[in-house]
């Protein structure tokens, strides 16, 4: 048997409500290929379930899509699915969907070089089941600590999303406007249409999104973004 084998067959398993350290974790979640996902909160090993596609997988999918198509419009910011962040020594969170600027445009994170985020990220996304989860406690605590500025919780049970803005060191709700539509503060141009995207009314979200990257206050975000790459380079 080659040594590799070997050596895996010593690596105990992830298993949850482990507590571990970010580098046995890793250690661990490497020797398990077939594992799909495994967070590390607050030192606690956290393994999920199988996903049913309407509670979970769509969800996810409209989110992707809205902050894909934001991202697509806007140079120097980037959008992932499902990434690993090392956020700390006892935090280690696979987001759902989580939208940062890049480096070079003077972004809050970086990447290492065996490819994990590394740093809080500017805004991240999950999908929860409901108010009943992690996603909302021990999470949360942990993303406001190290200065992630946006929250963003569809809690699909409930059919309700909570959109966290950092301030002053607490996560502050972002509300709606009169027109029912929810803007980034980090993000320019970031708008939702909160009701549609719970009715699943993806045209909507995609028309007032459309005219968020169609304002004054994204086309200058945009500029600055580009300067800062130019500076960079």
């Amino acid at each position: 048997m080659p040594r590799s084998s070997l050596w895996r067959l010593t690596v105990p398993p992830l298993e949850n409500g482990d507590w571990l350290t970010c580098f046995e974790f890793e250690r661990r979640y490497s020797a398990m290929p077939k594992l799909k996902k495994a967070e590390l909160i607050e030192g606690t090993i956290y393994m999920a379930s199988p996903l049913r596609f309407e509670p979970h997988a769509e969800a996810h999918a409209k989110v992707i899509t809205w902050l894909g198509v934001y991202q697509a419009i806007t140079p120097g910011v980037r959008v992932g699915d499902n990434a690993t962040v090392r956020l700390d020594l006892d935090n280690e969170p696979q987001r759902d969907a989580v939208l940062l600027i890049d480096t070079q445009a003077g972004g809050r994170s970086h990447l290492s070089q065996d490819g994990y985020v590394e740093g809080a990220p500017e805004l991240v996304a999950e999908i929860a089941a409901s108010s009943a989860t992690i996603d909302l406690g021990d999470k949360k605590r942990a993303y406001r600590r190290n200065g992630i500025q946006e929250y963003f919780v569809w809690q699909v049970f409930e059919q309700r999303i909570d959109w966290f803005y950092l301030e002053a060191g607490e996560y502050i709700n972002l509300h709606p406007d009169a027109a029912g539509v929810i803007q980034s503060k980090v993000f320019p141009g970031l708008w939702l249409d909160q009701s549609a995207l719970l009715m699943g009314d993806m045209q909507q979200v995609l028309t007032v999104l459309q005219a968020g990257v169609n304002s004054i206050e994204h086309q200058a975000f945009v500029q600055q973004l580009t300067q800062a790459v130019q500076s960079d380079g």
